[in-house]
């Protein structure tokens, strides 16, 4: 037998229950027997064969009780302390089965107490594993948007690269147009001024005609005089003159209108280029505005699934804590209310 004093009353158990006690340090309630100390006489017996035994008796009990220690040492302590519970007077007997009534409805209680807790347990146990799965569903999602991020942030510089490409040929085109204008000034200033010497030679020419007109009607004609020597033939040669110089003149205003032509279309392609790459830049600059809220709500939401993980995992290692409280509560058979308090209070965070 394993025997435990508690109070004044001798509880015994089968000897397998030491190792039970050494381990958990609680003691069962449910024991084998009950002996009550009050009024017995406890003193030491030489027994054969059993070294350090102990004889316990009353007036009233049938018999002695002989008990034996491992050693001296533990002989006298229980000496000492069977001695001491035995002061207690003899009434104190009489609680003995009520005591064990108590301690069996206390058993009871907490047999259903613990089912209750356990039923509790299930539940919060599946609860945690939904949990769990969620929290592995938010990382799975988690991974999602950053391969997502990831993808926005490669589309962000793939058109960075474009727009800095347009950038460029735009300004190009704005050089090119430059000059198209530079050069549309330049054939306007000759063009005016081949026109200008265009109505010189025209009143010129005008000018000739007329002393041609005049000295043909004043001077008689020649008897002998050759052409080269005639002053209506040098008229005639400045005006002839004058009207090639006028032809080339009238060549270059027309080769100068050509290009005049050709720069203003050119001029008009040019323009049309500029809008056209302006339109594509704005529809870049677009794009990029939408992919960059894209990102930052991509980030925002990538923020919000964080916190709500560390908060989930906060959760898990709280449940976890309050599961472990109460299973040292459910394995620890010294229950008193504060522990319950605090049980209820483990079950209630739970839940």
């Amino acid at each position: 037998r394993f025997f435990i004093i508690k109070e004044s009353f001798l509880l015994y158990y089968a000897e397998s229950e030491k190792k039970s006690f050494e381990s958990n340090k609680y003691f069962n309630i449910h024991p084998k027997g009950v002996i009550p100390l009050g009024g017995c006489i406890v003193e030491p017996k030489e027994e054969p064969n059993m070294p350090y035994a102990i004889k316990i008796s009353h007036e009233d009990f049938h018999g002695n009780i002989v008990l034996a220690a491992e050693s001296e040492f533990e002989q006298a302590q229980w000496l000492e302390m069977l001695q001491e519970s035995g002061k207690v007077t003899w009434k104190n007997a009489q609680l003995g089965e009520a005591m064990i009534e108590s301690l069996e409805a206390q058993g009871l209680q907490l047999a259903k107490e613990k089912q209750e807790y356990l039923d509790k347990l299930m539940e919060e146990t599946e609860e945690l594993c939904l949990q769990r799965e969620q929290k592995e569903e938010l990382e799975r999602l988690n991974q999602v948007l950053e391969a997502e991020k990831h993808q926005f942030e490669e589309v962000v510089r793939e058109l960075r690269l474009e727009q800095e490409q347009i950038r460029r040929e735009l300004e190009l085109t704005a050089h090119s147009l430059k000059g198209v204008e530079e050069e549309k000034k330049e054939l306007g200033s000759l063009t005016q001024s081949l026109q200008k010497t265009l109505e010189e030679l025209s009143l010129e020419k005008q000018q000739m005609l007329e002393m041609l007109e005049e000295n043909e009607s004043q001077l008689p004609p020649p008897t002998s005089p050759s052409k080269e020597q005639s002053p209506i033939w040098g008229l005639h040669c400045s005006l002839r003159q004058i009207e090639e110089k006028m032809q080339q003149l009238l060549e270059e205003k027309l080769l100068a209108e050509k290009r005049m032509k050709e720069n203003e279309e050119r001029s008009r392609a040019l323009e049309e280029e500029r809008e056209f790459y302006s339109s594509q830049s704005q529809a870049l600059q677009n794009s990029l505005s939408e992919l960059t809220a894209e990102k930052q709500q991509t980030e925002r939401d990538l923020k919000a699934e964080v916190k709500v993980r560390m908060d989930l995992e906060k959760r898990l290692r709280e449940a976890e804590e309050a599961l472990q409280s109460l299973e040292q509560g459910l394995n620890s058979l010294d229950c008193n209310k504060e522990k319950e308090e605090k049980m209820k209070a483990d079950v209630s965070n739970l839940r």
